[in-house]
C-alpha cells in the first residue's frame, strides 16, 4: 500500500470532502495536535496495519453497532487485534442482540462511510443518539489513531485530548468496556 510521509498538524492538500474538512476544522478549533498520513483507502484492518507502522500507534478498530430494533447505536473503539464477541459486550452495556448497524445509519448519524467510522464522527451526532464505547486498553493508551471521517487519511491523537477536549465539545461521554 502506498503511503505519504508523516505530517504534523497539516491537512491533506486539495479539496476535501465536507466531513473530512469539518474534522480538521474541529481539531484546529480545539487546538488538538495530530500526526497524519495519507494513503489509498485504508478500509480494512489489514490495510491499516501499514498505516499504523508509519504513525507508530495501532489504528483503532471502530465498529458501528446497534440493537435489534435499530433504536440504540454504539461506536466501539477497540484495539486492532482484540477479538469481538457480541455476547460479552452486550452483557456489559445492558443491550441484547447487538449487530452491525446499517450503512445508512452510519452516514446519517456520523457522516462516515463503511471503513471510515471514527470517534471524530461524533461531532455530527448532535442529538447524541450514538453511545461511545472504548475498550479499556484504548482508553488508557497515551495515543489513539483514527480516520478523519474518511479512510484515505489516518491520524494519531493524544487520548487525553480526545477525552478532555473532543468529547466535551461533542457532548458525548465514554463507557469503558473490557473485551
Amino acid at each position: 500500500m502506498e503511503l505519504s510521509s508523516l505530517f504534523h498538524n497539516v491537512r491533506p492538500e486539495g479539496e476535501l470532502l465536507p466531513q473530512e474538512a469539518a474534522a480538521f476544522a474541529l481539531l484546529e478549533e480545539l487546538g488538538m495536535e495530530y500526526d497524519r498520513v495519507s494513503s489509498e483507502p485504508a478500509d480494512t484492518m489489514e490495510k491499516c496495519a501499514a498505516v499504523s507502522q508509519v504513525l507508530g500507534v495501532p489504528i483503532c478498530k471502530n465498529l458501528f453497532l446497534c440493537n435489534r430494533q435499530k433504536t440504540q447505536f454504539y461506536l466501539l473503539c477497540m484495539g486492532p487485534d482484540k477479538p469481538f464477541h457480541t455476547k460479552d459486550l452486550s452483557h456489559q452495556i445492558g443491550s441484547a442482540r447487538l449487530s452491525f448497524a446499517p450503512e445508512e445509519a452510519l452516514w446519517e448519524l456520523l457522516r462516515c462511510t463503511p471503513g471510515s467510522a471514527t470517534i471524530l464522527g461524533l461531532m455530527n451526532d448532535r442529538e447524541h443518539r450514538v453511545r461511545l464505547l472504548m475498550e479499556r486498553e484504548v482508553y488508557e493508551a497515551e495515543y489513539l489513531s483514527c480516520h478523519p471521517c474518511i479512510c484515505t487519511s489516518s491520524l494519531k491523537l493524544r487520548t487525553a485530548d480526545v477525552l478532555h477536549k473532543l468529547l466535551p465539545r461533542t457532548g458525548h461521554e465514554v463507557t469503558v468496556v473490557d473485551l
